[in-house]
């Protein structure tokens, strides 16, 4: 990897307003750097999860909290519909928040968070790389040969292999499988807190269990503020569950979420808190796409976009530590630069202007 090249780039990505290009890029720096050697660096070998977790170690050892940090994971769809070309990373993936197909790259992230920071330490794209034919559409398709709980799982055992200090494992209902929560629960003796579908299946005592006993979760009664021990299949300890009722702030409807925890210690205060920190997952999504320029890039092969999808999350990384110096979030260091640049503009708009040349001053 060119750290010095990276560096460079991802700087590149933070302070770019418009489309990011390698020769933008070269320009920016008066030809300084080259267009070839900027695009030789994208093309070369693939960053992955390895590289950015030796970029982020020590900002994670400088903040790291064994008692208080969480691992958050999620994925997000960075789409490009206007991508002609279809390839095993942009692809079809179906998107859950809105209930259809889309094109793009789908990104799966772990988020270590602390505090008010938020470190990505693990990432994966889906490439679907394999063929398989869809009866019930009558048409092949493309399929990962690694499901999005797999990729879960591997990254989760790459962040207990790399020894960060986390209590927690948050993530949402599309993770919410018996296997999953085996994994965090006996394979790496962490807890966690998830959504669970209204219609999953459960039982609410061990002997229920036994006898077969079980009830879609919907329809069991939670007085509001409590907590209820269940069993779920295929899980072999006890998880607690709460009913938690928001209400939509566009609409006015209410929403509810079931949540289970695998810590049978917290009380319905406690759960629903930690589970709230979830939501610095989203912001780190909309951070990527909003300030470091995930959705920029027209550049067109597998290594060049997945090279720039990693510079987009060390950039984001970036921000965080501004962040730490500034005590400002990422749109206010954002705008701060954008009004850096139209200044600079404005000024050298003022030394290119021709003495009479004004509108006013033409003669008739």
């Amino acid at each position: 990897m060119n750290r010095e090249l990276l560096e460079l780039y991802s700087d590149y990505l933070l302070s770019a307003f418009s489309h990011t290009t390698a020769t933008g890029l070269s320009r920016m720096t008066n030809g300084i750097v080259s267009h070839d050697k900027i695009t030789r660096f994208l093309s070369d070998k693939e960053l992955n999860s390895a590289e950015l977790w030796h970029l982020v170690k020590p900002l994670v050892r400088e903040i790291e909290d064994g008692a208080s940090g969480v691992l958050i994971i999620d994925d997000t769809i960075e789409e490009k519909p206007y991508t002609e070309l279809e390839s095993e990373l942009v692809c079809w993936h179906y998107d859950h928040s809105k209930g259809r197909n889309v094109k793009g790259i789908n990104l799966l992230s772990t988020l270590y968070q602390v505090g008010d920071l938020s470190v990505p330490v693990a990432f994966e794209l889906v490439k679907k790389s394999e063929w398989v034919f869809n009866k019930k559409k009558d048409r092949w398709q493309r399929k990962s040969p690694l499901t999005k709980n797999e990729h879960y799982r591997r990254m989760l055992e790459a962040c207990a292999k790399n020894r960060i200090g986390f209590r927690y494992v948050l993530n949402d209902v599309w993770y919410a499988s018996s296997e999953n929560m085996r994994h965090v629960k006996e394979e790496l003796e962490k807890e966690f807190i998830m959504p669970i579908k209204t219609n999953r299946k459960v039982a609410l005592s061990l002997e229920r269990k036994k006898r077969g006993e079980y009830e879609q979760v919907a329809s069991v009664e939670l007085e509001p503020g409590t907590v209820v021990e269940v069993h779920v299949e295929q899980v072999e300890f006890p998880l607690l569950l709460v009913k938690q009722v928001f209400k939509n702030e566009e609409d006015g409807s209410e929403g509810v979420l079931y949540l289970v925890s695998s810590d049978v210690t917290l009380d319905y205060e406690q759960l629903t808190t930690i589970y709230q920190r979830r939501w610095k997952v989203e912001e780190y999504h909309k951070s990527l796409k909003s300030n470091a320029s995930l959705a920029k890039s027209p550049t067109k092969t597998i290594r060049t976009q997945s090279n720039h999808c990693f510079a987009s999350i060390y950039a984001f990384v970036k921000l965080e530590r501004l962040k730490m110096a500034t005590s400002m979030n990422h749109f206010a260091l954002r705008s701060r630069m954008y009004l850096k640049a139209v200044r600079a503009a404005f000024g050298e708009l003022q030394t290119l202007r021709v003495p009479g040349a004004e509108l006013g001053s033409c003669v008739r």
